[in-house]
């Protein structure tokens, strides 16, 4: 069985839950959600695979 992760929606429910939890780091999670979904679209984010 092959199952494909994908980084993007990862980091949203990672960030998501943060913001849930901690509401005062939003300006945090934010800028860091950005910069991750930033480097995962310029360096390409569809190498990782599980399998």
């Amino acid at each position: 069985m092959n199952m494909t992760l994908s980084l993007a929606p990862l980091v949203s429910l990672i960030a998501g839950i943060l913001i849930l939890v901690v509401p005062r780091l939003l300006n945090y999670i934010v800028a860091i959600y950005l910069i991750i979904i930033g480097l995962i679209g310029l360096f390409g984010g569809g190498g990782f695979h599980i399998r």
